[in-house]
């Protein structure tokens, strides 16, 4: 019988899991294929980013790398310090899953690919939009358990 500790352990797995192959699909058709469609308010199309999100840190891939590597490690190893419920569960694999889909890409291709252009923000993929619905999620979990 699976108790409640393994079932968020699951969970967590399957959004870590999820997300980074979601992530690696889609920027692999988008490497591959260098698909490029949209109107005027959001595009798809290949972007090759040395950074990190919002321009910074350009030609860091190495710095940026070895963040990656530390957060991934961290989180894995703090674990258990993660609230057994669902919601933190779900964010914290999101944030994971994101950091490593980045992580993934800065380690095989020495640049993250991005692709999703929204007119009036940075260029962006799944890992990146994980970790900010992920960070946004976190902040509001524990600002209202004061």
């Amino acid at each position: 019988m699976v108790n409640t500790k393994q079932q968020y352990g699951l969970l967590f797995s399957i959004i870590v899991f999820g997300t980074v192959c979601v992530d690696q699909l889609l920027k692999y058709i988008v490497n591959s294929t260098r698909l490029d469609f949209g109107n005027d308010l959001i595009r798809i199309h290949f972007v090759k980013n040395t950074g990190a999100g919002f321009g910074i840190l350009q030609n860091q891939t190495v710095l940026l790398a070895i963040i990656s590597f530390i957060v991934t490690v961290l989180l894995i190893s703090q674990y258990k310090k993660i609230p057994q419920e669902r919601f933190p569960q779900i964010i914290f694999g999101l944030f994971l899953g994101g950091v490593m889909g980045n992580f993934i890409d800065r380690l095989l291709r020495g640049y993250v690919i991005d692709f999703i252009d929204i007119s009036f923000w940075p260029v962006f993929n799944i890992a990146d939009a994980s970790i900010t619905v992920a960070v946004i999620g976190i902040l509001v979990y524990y600002w209202h358990r004061k």
